[in-house]
């Protein structure tokens, strides 16, 4: 019999790494500040009333061809290798698979962000998560970006917590992801879902998976404990600590103990479901 799965979804900026992923190599070999690099998206965000998110993909090929810089995947890729990852992250996934599997659970970890696929691809922890949903592109002929293949803004991530809770992961798949199926049938039940992110912009995500029954926690830099105010304020979460992977540490004990409660209710499930077995075939002898 296979065992029950438990997906822990997580965003990607100052969820796992601290600050926009972009920031650590990509902007830099720019020769452009953060705040330049932020504006020229949002401006033509307001001029246009572009999506956000297709806003930054654009200015990053155009900022890269005023450069010349070939925007392809190896170099995005190596925009990832200097990503500053959260205290205990490098070892929180290891360790978390290894206490799921001594309660008899299997641990899916799952990237929902609006930053840029390639770039996580090139961290050290891309090879932890079953899936990565983030914004992708394509490439022409010389493996240059050209347009967006994948955009995912803030309201679109709650798409891909049905994909994963169906286990549809090809995002061309859309007739398996709306044709109904039985909760019984569910790759993951929302239930078995931990959502962990940081802010407004993981509010859809939080508040889904608080409803159906699965949890939702809000990280914070230490000492920025009031960038997750509004969401404890309008009662979107269920749990708040600080970032921080490390063993011991009050994420580590609270993930733990969300996990530890969720297989407990599989094998609360999983024997009623054979007593009530039992009992059926035994009365249909009488």
């Amino acid at each position: 019999m296979a065992k029950p799965i438990i997906g822990i979804l997580y965003d990607f900026d100052k969820t796992l790494c601290t600050t926009d992923m972009q920031e650590y190599d990509f902007i830099k070999n720019l020769g452009m500040e953060s705040n330049d690099f932020w504006g020229e998206a949002g401006a033509l965000t307001k001029k246009y009333e572009v999506d956000k998110i297709l806003a930054y993909m654009f200015v990053m090929i155009k900022k890269c061809k005023e450069k010349g810089i070939p925007l392809t995947e190896e170099y995005l890729r190596s925009c990832g290798e200097n990503v500053v990852l959260y205290k205990g992250v490098l070892s929180w996934f290891d360790r978390i698979n290894e206490y799921g599997e001594s309660l008899g659970v299997t641990i899916e970890h799952y990237i929902i962000s609006s930053g840029t696929y390639e770039i996580i691809q090139g961290t050290p922890i891309a090879k932890y998560f079953k899936r990565v949903y983030a914004c992708r592109y394509m490439y022409d002929e010389n493996g240059e970006a050209i347009w967006p293949a994948l955009a995912i803004n803030y309201t679109m991530k709650t798409q891909y917590i049905y994909r994963i809770s169906k286990g549809v992961h090809d995002v061309t798949n859309d007739y398996d992801l709306n044709r109904e199926q039985d909760e019984s049938l569910r790759h993951i039940n929302y239930r078995n879902m931990i959502y962990i992110g940081d802010g407004m912009t993981d509010i859809p995500c939080m508040k889904m998976i608080k409803e159906r029954g699965g949890k939702s926690i809000a990280l914070y830099a230490t000492g920025k404990a009031e960038t997750v105010k509004p969401l404890v304020d309008d009662d979107r979460i269920n749990y708040v600590c600080v970032a921080d992977y490390s063993e011991n540490s009050a994420l580590d004990k609270i993930v733990k103990l969300m996990i530890e409660n969720m297989a407990l209710i599989e094998r609360l499930s999983s024997k009623e479901k054979q007593q009530l077995s039992q009992y059926r075939r035994n009365t249909d002898k009488e």
